[in-house]
Order: structure tokens, then sequence, then C-alpha cells
């Protein structure tokens, strides 16, 4: 069984507006996100920030599961906890809210990647310049649960910290062009200007 977890309670400063809600091309995009990977995962998570925000999403994405931060405002690693605590998977794919472009062939290839016979314990994606994408990765869900709690209870906030205590396949984006020629698929909206650049990317049709 596969899952996905996607945290859904960053706090969005930068871009100016609630991620969890944001509309793109006429749609949530949080609504596109959760029905693009239930193509590929037999149940989606999706983690608010707290109960409140969790009611609110709960009527915005009913097909999916909701839970919440485990710990308020501790950051991505407080919903990859609550995320993984939630999911049934034996493997989960771990993603932002914030991904317009999401390619459901890289995903399944990571899924791949993600092979417990080799000995790897989770598929993580790095650009050319050493940058791990920790939030477009496939996880051992029952590891990356317990590297997270482990995380929580020395308080560290950095989604890095959990990442040391597997057996990481550290994936080249370089592999994954056939299937995404411009990588898309990596595209996340953080600012105004990533919100244009993505919305006239839609519009020339590279989807």
């Amino acid at each position: 069984m596969r899952s996905a977890v996607i945290l859904a309670g960053g706090s969005s400063k930068r871009l100016g507006a609630e991620k969890s809600l944001l509309e793109f091309e006429g749609r949530p995009l949080l609504c596109q996100t959760m029905e693009k990977l239930l193509r590929v995962t037999d149940e989606v998570i999706i983690v608010a920030r707290d109960e409140d925000h969790a009611r609110c999403l709960k009527e915005l994405v009913s097909e999916a599961i909701i839970t919440w931060d485990s710990v308020s405002g501790f950051g991505p690693v407080a919903g990859l906890d609550a995320g993984m605590r939630c999911a049934k998977g034996s493997l989960a794919f771990a993603a932002g809210c914030d991904l317009p472009f999401l390619n459901l062939e890289v995903i399944d290839r990571l899924f791949d990647l993600a092979n417990a016979r080799e000995g790897y314990e989770a598929a993580v994606p790095v650009q050319p310049n050493g940058f791990l994408e920790p939030l477009h990765s496939v996880y051992d869900r029952e590891k990356m649960l317990l590297a997270c709690q482990r995380a929580l209870q020395k308080g560290e906030r950095r989604i890095h910290v959990p990442l040391q205590e597997l057996c990481v396949h550290h994936i080249p984006v370089q592999w994954l062009r056939p299937l995404d020629p411009a990588l898309l698929t990596f595209f996340n909206l953080n600012t105004p200007q990533d919100l244009k650049e993505a919305r006239a990317i839609w519009s020339l049709g590279q989807r």
C-alpha cells in the first residue's frame, strides 16, 4: 500500500496568501494535488497546522484524511510526524501543498527507487547544487516516523535531521528528466513572483 502526505500547515508569509487555500487556475491547488496523488497512491493524508485549520480543510478536501501538526508551530518535522502516524502504507510520498506541476510519473519512479530490497529507506531527489528535496520524496513510513519522533524529542526543527537516520537513496534530478524534461514537478510557490510564473507556464500548456 502506498500513502501520500501533504503538509498544508505553513505560514505562507512570503507568498502573502494562505497556501492551503490558494486557488490556481480556477480551483484550490490543494484539491488538485490530492486528486493527482490519489492516482498513484491508495490514500492521501493532509496535515493542517492545528485543529481549527483541519476543520477548514476538511470542508475543502473531503476525500483525504485530515490531521494536524503534532507540535503546533514546529514546522515540517511535526507535520511529517503527524502525517506518517496517520498513514497506513509501508511507503509514503511527502510533499508540500504548493506544487502545481507534480509529475505522477516522477512520483511513481521515486516509489520504485525507495527499494527496501536494496536496503533503502527513502528516495530523495538532489539538485545539481546539492540541495535536497525532502518534501518531494518517498519514505519508509515507519522509519521516517521514528526518526521524526526522535528529532522532536531533541527539539530539532530542521527537516534534514530525521533524514540523517535513514538509509537514503539520493536521486540526482537529472535521472528524472526523461519523465519531466523541465523538472517542473519541483516548482513550488514561495513568492508572488513564483505564482505569476506558474500561471504563465500553465497558460502555455507546459504542465
